[in-house]
């Protein structure tokens, strides 16, 4: 049985969390700077443009249990807000409009 193209984007969304993780499935932080940097370039480049420097504290505002390392639910939330900025843009929004970040 062949995969929707949903169940085909959430597991993108898994393999990218695993290019990046060590041996404890967790992203440190260079980890995820690096994660951003080679994934989301579009996304940086707009919200440097606004003067938004979003990978400044990216890595603590989303390290919720402040354990030094992003789980994959704190992945998925990073994740949330990225795709809520280009919903926004979708209806119109600037680029790096807000949301949780």
């Amino acid at each position: 049985m062949s995969s929707t193209q949903a169940e085909k984007s959430v597991m993108d969304m898994i393999d990218l969390f695993h290019k990046y993780t060590g041996r404890d499935d967790t992203i440190d932080k260079p980890g995820l700077l690096k994660m951003m940097k080679e994934n989301f370039p579009n996304f940086l480049s707009a919200c440097d443009e606004k003067g938004t420097h979003y990978l400044a504290n990216v890595f603590e505002k989303k390290d919720k249990n402040e354990d030094e390392k992003i789980e994959f639910s704190e992945f998925l939330s990073l994740l949330g807000d990225i795709a809520t900025d280009y919903h926004k843009q979708s209806h119109g929004a600037e680029p790096c409009s807000g949301g949780s970040q």
